[in-house]
């Protein structure tokens, strides 16, 4: 939670309307919300956003789903039991007002990587939502040749957001013809049924995701990857990122390998 002085927050947000809301699951939905004509931002990052709370903001970090180009701002979102944020947030509808940050920031953008043949993106859950901003941006088609986006869930039904705007690639008048070419889509889920099953580090561990995809193992000559999930996952991805050989790296310092820190508890 950030919290500010009253006389900083106009600064630092503003508020902006609901356009709509999606209920996908009884853990996961989506919304729309107005987008300030001075908001700037890259594929890849997110922003604080929030509500009012008993006179003062309360926030949390969102990657947001919409292209830099959008006229309107995407986010995805968990339901948290009992969370100060989400169990308000969840009660959104057309027409609300929410507190959107002034500035995006991020780890997860194209400049965070060195130069590389193929990029993984590598989420589960609501940590897709930075990656499908970036699967729409023809820019990431121009940095690499190839691109695997993988999503695990818990059950099938936490795919959908993600499969419906992956479909809608097919049509996109920037990306579509290149994506329909390079892009691979893996999703799995852990306690399901589903085509794929298995925890993503389990099947990049054992090679499945890479026999599946016909891919070699990664490697950091020409292998890149962006994370983002829960905290654990970041663990044991980073750990398995550096036995491939790749370095972790950032803004400030370009690598082989990038996580979102942003999210996690």
């Amino acid at each position: 939670m950030v919290n500010f002085t009253k006389h900083s927050i106009d600064d630092l947000v503003s508020v902006e309307s609901v356009l709509s809301v999606r209920h996908w699951t009884n853990k996961l939905f989506s919304f729309y919300i107005s987008r300030p004509s001075s908001f700037r931002f890259e594929s890849g990052e997110f922003v604080m956003l929030g509500l009012l709370v008993d006179g003062k903001p309360l926030l949390r970090a969102y990657s947001i789903v919409s292209a830099p180009w959008d006229d309107e701002l995407h986010f995805f979102s968990i339901k948290v039991p009992n969370g100060p944020l989400t169990s308000r947030l969840r009660l959104l509808k057309k027409g609300d007002k929410v507190l959107l940050g002034k500035k995006a920031t991020g780890t997860l953008v194209l400049g965070s990587l060195t130069s590389g043949k193929t990029l993984y993106l590598f989420a589960t859950g609501t940590g897709i939502a930075p990656f499908l901003s970036l699967i729409r941006n023809p820019v990431t088609y121009d940095n690499f040749e190839n691109i695997l986006l993988t999503q695990t869930c818990r059950s099938a039904a936490e795919l959908e957001f993600g499969k419906i705007i992956v479909s809608k690639l097919e049509t996109d008048p920037l990306v579509g013809e290149i994506a329909n070419r390079h892009l691979i889509y893996d999703t799995s889920v852990t306690q399901d049924s589903h085509y794929t099953t298995g925890r993503i580090t389990t099947r990049i561990a054992s090679g499945a995701l890479f026999d599946k995809n016909g891919l070699l193992p990664m490697n950091k000559k020409s292998d890149r990857a962006m994370i983002c999930g829960s905290t654990n996952m970041l663990g044991e991805m980073s750990y398995l990122m550096k036995n491939f050989g790749l370095r972790e790296g950032s803004l400030g310092r370009p690598a082989e390998f990038v996580i979102e820190k942003a999210f996690v508890s």
